[in-house]
């Protein structure tokens, strides 16, 4: 088994995300988890040369998302394609900046990003090789890389939530709205979230630097309540301690698969083009310096199959990103959604969001 240990690193880009505790996966670091029983090695240079069609050897993933989540997905590859598979877990940002440190160096053959601001970071420093067109063919071009570079494999819509007993009949439906002196002190939010942070990028890209610290400002001088994440967020609302909160859509419909319709929190999705109605999404790419692209290639493909989109949209109640596959149908279809028309990758710029939210005075 090869050692792939997570390194520090000194890269501006990511690294501050990782300082500030703003990892967009699940599980922090662990070490590598081995899918099957080790022993088989990575295949040599020359092997690479004579590569077979079929996938084999040892596949080193590099995981943003959570082992809870992915885990059985990654287990169930390895079990169809009978390839040895490698799983570092950690955050994803520590792990787009541990690639970028590795450099040639790296193990990893595959990067399956929480979300589209590190793969773009990675595909900006030519670290993610072109997927073929009959996998990018799959998802429509708002959801993978303008050069192919990556491809999301599933979609998390931002919302604001909502206590029913409060609102029933609904919220505003721009974040705008939000500033406004009648929200004062019914407001929770996680500014520390990379979620919420992927907004705000995205608030940038749309509206400017200005406007996007107006906003910010703006929700602070409501003195919202600050929570770690969005299911301490949820909760709150669920216990009456805020009105609404700032969540991707899949925390509830987690919770009502868990609760049952009892929960007194729904998710208002806000108007096309408004900055609140971003839909993000994880997605995969095949690193350039890959010692098993074929096997690299197969696990992509296999996380765009119809197998692997259910699962997302069962198991983990994001939006299945593959045309055809449908959501679950509590859930307004992904393509009644107008989200803001912008480059997923532009949201790699997170230092600077970062940086802009402690200028406004919110971390």
């Amino acid at each position: 088994m090869r050692p792939v240990p997570i390194r520090p690193t000194a890269l501006l880009l990511l690294g501050a995300l990782v300082a500030a505790g703003c990892t967009s996966g699940g599980a922090g670091p662990t070490p590598v988890q081995p899918s099957a029983a080790p022993g088989s090695a990575a295949p040599s240079s020359a092997a690479s040369e004579v590569a077979p069609a079929s996938p084999s050897g040892t596949l080193v993933v590099y995981s943003g998302r959570s082992e809870s989540l992915v885990g059985p997905l990654i287990e169930r590859f390895r079990e169809a394609a009978g390839v040895d598979v490698e799983v570092k877990y950690a955050g994803t940002s520590e792990l787009a900046a541990t690639i970028l440190e590795e450099g040639d160096a790296s193990p990893a053959d595959v990067f399956f990003g929480q979300d589209a601001g590190a793969l773009g970071a990675l595909a900006a420093e030519g670290r993610l090789a072109a997927l073929p067109q009959s996998s990018l063919d799959k998802v429509e071009p708002r959801f993978r890389s303008p050069e192919g570079a990556w491809i999301g494999l599933s979609g998390r819509a931002r919302v604001v939530a909502y206590d029913t007993r409060v609102h029933p009949d609904g919220v505003p439906t721009a974040i705008d709205a939000y500033t406004g002196p009648e929200w004062k002190g019914k407001i929770g939010w996680a500014p520390t979230n990379a979620s919420l942070q992927a907004f705000v990028t995205g608030y940038r890209i749309l509206k400017g630097d200005e406007a996007a610290r107006a906003w910010l400002e703006g929700i602070k001088a409501n003195e919202p309540k600050v929570y770690e994440g969005n299911n301490a967020v949820l909760a709150a609302i669920d216990a009456g301690e805020v009105e609404v909160g700032f969540i991707n859509h899949y925390y509830l419909m987690g919770a009502l698969a868990e609760q049952g319709d009892d929960i007194p929190v729904r998710n208002q999705f806000l108007d096309g083009e408004d900055p609140g109605a971003l839909v993000n999404v994880a997605g995969a790419g095949v690193l350039t310096t890959a010692s098993n692209p074929i096997a690299a290639q197969a696990f992509v493909d296999f996380l765009l199959s119809d197998e692997s989109q259910q699962y997302f949209a069962s198991e983990t109640h994001e939006y299945p990103l593959v045309t055809g596959i449908p959501a679950n149908p509590e859930l307004p279809p992904l393509a009644e959604i107008a989200s803001p028309d912008i480059d997923l990758s532009d949201l790699a710029d997170l230092e600077g969001t970062l940086r802009l939210i402690q200028e406004a005075g919110v971390l």
